[in-house]
């Protein structure tokens, strides 16, 4: 069980799909740590105004040249986007190849992305992954997509996997491991998620790797 670590050294991170449930909570955790944060919104004044919060405007998740504005001097790109309803959708895919296109231009290396377990080879035959696919199998067809373009990417990725997301108070702890059981109860608070993007931005433990994360 590991508690999320703290680190002095103000970065500059920015935030995709920042204004979802999930991006939500990287944006302030990353500010309460000291972090300067970039959030990238569909719409203006998102987020009140706060010492160390830049808002860009990012109202089509294919325009890579406007991602490309909140790049220069960033040390990680943080992605929390997600789709929304019912239907086949495209957002995440869509949102990470003008991601990748834009940091490799701007020579912006480090990647974290939110998936899902459930995706590509955690997508079996257990009863998480069968409810999973059950209910939110077009998300999970677009967060696969996602994968694949990152892992091709040449960029030094982490893509994480969590369980069923809730929206729990922090507790400030968390498990996180590449191998984790997964059942059919299992979750994890967004708060506590966000905590350990953070943790990863911050001490790279799982880089080019697939960690779980739970309560």
């Amino acid at each position: 069980m590991l508690s999320s670590m703290k680190q002095s050294v103000s970065q500059k991170l920015v935030v995709l799909g920042a204004s979802g449930a999930t991006g939500r909570h990287v944006v302030f955790t990353a500010l309460a740590r000291g972090h300067h944060i970039t959030a990238l919104v569909r719409r203006p004044d998102t987020f009140a105004p706060r010492a160390g919060l830049t808002e860009l405007i990012w109202p089509d998740v294919t325009d890579s040249s406007a991602l490309r504005q909140a790049l220069p001097g960033a040390d990680a790109v943080i992605s929390a986007l997600g789709g929304v309803g019912k239907g086949p959708t495209t957002v995440c895919t869509d949102g990470i190849r003008s991601a990748v296109t834009a940091m490799t231009s701007a020579g912006v290396a480090r990647l974290i992305v939110v998936s899902a377990h459930g995706a590509l080879e955690t997508h079996d035959k257990s009863l998480y992954s069968r409810a999973l696919w059950a209910n939110v199998g077009e998300r999970m067809r677009d967060k696969e997509a996602m994968e694949q373009i990152v892992t091709a990417s040449g960029l030094t990725w982490t893509i994480v996997r969590p369980p069923k997301l809730s929206d729990h108070a922090a507790t400030g702890k968390y498990a996180a491991g590449t191998d984790l059981p997964i059942h059919l109860w299992s979750a994890i608070g967004r708060a506590d998620l966000a905590a350990f993007l953070i943790d990863e931005a911050q001490t790279a433990r799982f880089a080019h790797a697939y960690p779980r994360v739970t309560r």
